[in-house]
């Protein structure tokens, strides 16, 4: 329980990070970004996943990067659901997914592991 809070506020922070560099991806506070990282699970698990099925043969097609453009959509979609959250489009989104992937694969790698028992 406690792990899954803590990659939560992890995600909101990165978030406000993210904001700070991509122009145009916008998170007005700490609380803003803590519903964002919410929604945007949320959404990944839903529609996103939807998506992703329903795309698969466009994704093998070009070697993954229309997952990018998916994620892009999913960032869209959670920044219209979320007040405080704002992407002023595709480029801002597109951007903002791919650096918001980058720092959560350098966090997952930084962070200790589970120990199994």
């Amino acid at each position: 329980m406690v792990r899954m809070l803590v990659n939560w506020l992890l995600s909101a922070i990165l978030l406000l990070v993210v904001s700070h560099f991509v122009p145009g991806f916008e998170v007005s506070s700490l609380t803003a970004a803590l519903i964002a990282a919410i929604v945007i699970g949320l959404v990944n698990a839903t529609v996103g996943f939807f998506l992703k099925v329903m795309t698969f043969p466009l994704t093998i097609f070009t070697f993954g990067i229309f997952l990018l453009v998916i994620n892009a959509l999913m960032l869209i979609l959670a920044s219209k659901l979320v007040p405080g959250f704002v992407i002023h489009g595709f480029l801002p989104a597109f951007w903002g997914g791919i650096l918001l992937s980058i720092l959560h694969m350098f966090l997952r790698w930084i962070m200790p592991r589970k120990q199994e028992d």
